[in-house]
Formats: C-alpha cells, sequence, structure tokens
C-alpha cells in the first residue's frame, strides 16, 4: 500500500492548490503536519498559479493500494 500526504492551502487569489509528497512516514500527527505547513507558508517556499500561498486550506494522507493481476497475453 503506497500513501502520500495532501497538503492544501489558499493562495493569494483565494484559491486552493494543493502540494502532493509520496510516501508519506507512518504515524505523522496533525500536529508536525501543521507545524510544517505554517513554515512552507513563513518561508514562502512555493508559489502558485493564484500567487504565494497565504493559509492552510487542509492535510489529507491519501492510501492506495495495487494489486496486480497476471493475465496471459
Amino acid at each position: 500500500m503506497t500513501k502520500r500526504l495532501v497538503l492544501s492551502f489558499q493562495n493569494a487569489a483565494g484559491r486552493r492548490t494543493s502540494i502532493s509528497l509520496p510516501n508519506a512516514k507512518d504515524g505523522l500527527t496533525a500536529a508536525e503536519v501543521q507545524q510544517a505547513m505554517q513554515a512552507i507558508i513563513a518561508k514562502n517556499v512555493f508559489a502558485s498559479t493564484g500567487g504565494d500561498l497565504v493559509a492552510i486550506a487542509g492535510a489529507r494522507i491519501v492510501a492506495q493500494e495495487v494489486t496486480e493481476l497476471e493475465v496471459a497475453s
């Protein structure tokens, strides 16, 4: 199973933009994620087409399980 962390921000234009990080580590806490997101905003690390990231809009961990099927060709 793969997990990715999706961080959602509001940008200067008032639109939502997301950053997806693959291989999210197990045991991440909301406090850790919030602290990292606040640092991203404070240090102006990323920009979006709608301008700077200005607020936290949400975060989630998305888990995906893929099962390969062997089929004859």
